[in-house]
């Protein structure tokens, strides 16, 4: 079980989504998982996850958004 979850707010206010997650990854606890919040479903940012040794999944929400849960593999 994670011992962290660390939310990110990446929607349109958010400057440049892909960077704040890529970002946040990089300081990411190893134990923890990153829940990113986006618009839409982040097709582009699934290779460069598994570059960087992550996993991601993405789940629609009721609002429209999408949740992204990524994991280290």
């Amino acid at each position: 079980m994670n011992e962290a979850i660390v939310n990110v707010d990446a929607r349109a206010g958010a400057t440049q989504p892909m960077v704040v997650i890529l970002e946040t990854l990089s300081e990411l606890p190893r134990s923890a998982e990153l829940h990113a919040r986006t618009d839409r479903r982040p097709l582009h940012l699934y290779p460069l996850l598994e570059q960087r040794g992550f996993t991601g999944k993405t789940e629609e929400q009721n609002d429209g958004s999408f949740i992204t849960i990524i994991r280290r593999a």
